[in-house]
């Protein structure tokens, strides 16, 4: 199987920004009582600017999740998925080392040991436990899921697609942030996770932020697939042309 290089290096750029934009946001950020808002704009804005940056190259999905469902619905070949999801795993590791060398170059913490890394139980910002994690990961990644699903059909305004999918990333911050930190993002979770401090554990726990997501990707999926109209219409046209 051959790999794109520029879809790996596109989704690599892609989730790099996503890194910075919205850990760097929560780790470089000082306290305050807009912070929350603060970084799920952040999140929403990054996203929302890399779709239309790199959107035509690699379809700008920053997240193995969103490739995943969008390989399970058949709107992109194993090959894409397969690129797509080395850059942001490359893309990842590349946006936090650039955080991690901004905080220790100046010896500052506001990230904490925790570099901005999703958890539950202890590690929950608000102490939510493992069940609630699961829940909040799988159905709002299915909604993440199902909202670039619908905006890549023919009947979405073109051009659109971007500012939609944006809007509801920060949206599935400002909700579930005091959850886990809101992960809904694979790459995201890897490249906070080998940054944080050992004593945070932030590793042990990712597999929680592997599998909820992928498994919240099949179920935005099998949502889209049961939902679209678009195969119905065409098999409808095609009985009415015979």
């Amino acid at each position: 199987m051959k790999i794109n290089t520029r879809i790996l290096g596109a989704e690599a750029l892609g989730t790099a920004v996503l890194m910075l934009g919205g850990p760097g946001t929560a780790i470089l950020m000082a306290p305050s009582d807009s912070k929350l808002l603060a970084v799920s704009l952040a999140f929403g804005f990054s996203l929302l600017i890399m779709a239309y940056v790199i959107g035509p190259i690699s379809g700008c999905h920053i997240n193995p999740a969103v490739s995943f469902g969008l390989w399970v619905s058949r709107k992109i070949s194993g090959a894409h998925a397969l690129a797509a999801v080395i850059g942001q795993l490359i893309g990842a590791w590349l946006g936090g080392l650039i955080i991690w060398g901004i905080v220790k170059a100046s010896n500052s913490n506001f990230g904490g040991e925790g570099f901005a890394s999703n958890g539950y139980g202890a590690h929950s910002p608000a102490g939510y436990k493992l069940g609630s994690a699961a829940i909040a990961e799988i159905v709002f990644t299915a909604l993440l899921v199902i909202v670039v699903l619908f905006t890549t059909t023919k009947k979405f305004s073109v051009g659109m697609g971007g500012l939609v999918a944006g809007i509801t990333l920060a949206l599935i911050h400002l909700i579930s942030i005091p959850i886990d930190n809101t992960s809904v993002n694979p790459a995201r979770s890897f490249g906070a996770a080998i940054f944080a401090a050992p004593s945070n554990e932030a590793l042990k726990q990712l597999w929680a932020f592997v599998v909820f997501p992928l498994v919240g990707a099949a179920v935005g999926a099998a949502v889209f697939m049961f939902l679209n109209s678009e195969k119905a219409e065409a098999v409808e046209a095609e009985t009415a042309a015979a």
